[in-house]
């Protein structure tokens, strides 16, 4: 059995802390919790420099970011597309996610979405140290999301052994296609 009792925070690095954390309280609304400032890692004994700033992202969540000033300049995996590494927060309504579109929209960030995933919209965007966010709505019924957990193991199964998507679940994607070509005009 896991002792586990959840995630006490997750840590990014930023350029510059004071930016970021003007960033996520402006566009997300996060309250700045606490920050920390050394001249020595504290496990480690190594001297770099940093301060490291906590952000309460809701529901017991926090995001907490590093400014290591004296380090080269951050970069990105190159093998990596863009897309796949993100954080994504979710959000209680569709109005919600269209006023985190507005407010992200206001502060200069380009948005991407609202994308329709059959069980749950999100949009995407960049917070100013280059990490991809993501804000989701879920719109998943109870018996969608049942039959999705009975069909992992057997997903998982299938792209092990092939490494191509398996059809499972090709149901949901139709119902985002339908959702979408009804939200377009024609």
């Amino acid at each position: 059995m896991s002792q586990l009792r959840g995630i006490h925070h997750v840590a990014y690095r930023c350029r510059d802390a004071k930016e970021t954390v003007d960033f996520y309280h402006d566009v997300l609304g996060m309250d700045f919790q606490i920050a920390f400032a050394e001249d020595h890692v504290p496990s480690t004994g190594a001297y770099d420099p940093y301060m490291h700033v906590f952000l309460d992202a809701g529901g017991g969540n926090v995001l907490a970011f590093f400014e290591l000033p004296e380090q080269p300049d951050m970069g990105r995996d190159p093998n990596t597309p863009e897309w796949v590494q993100h954080i994504a927060f979710k959000v209680d309504s569709e109005e919600a996610l269209l006023a985190g579109k507005a407010r992200a929209e206001a502060r200069g960030c380009s948005v991407i979405g609202p994308t329709d995933h059959g069980i749950f919209r999100s949009i995407y965007f960049f917070d100013p140290n280059g990490h991809r966010l993501e804000l989701a709505h879920d719109t998943g019924t109870a018996a969608e999301l049942t039959e999705l957990r009975r069909v992992a193991p057997e997903m998982l199964e299938e792209w092990s052994r092939t490494k191509k998507a398996p059809r499972h679940a090709d149901w949901l994607h139709a119902k985002a296609r339908a959702s979408h070509a009804k939200s377009d005009p024609v």
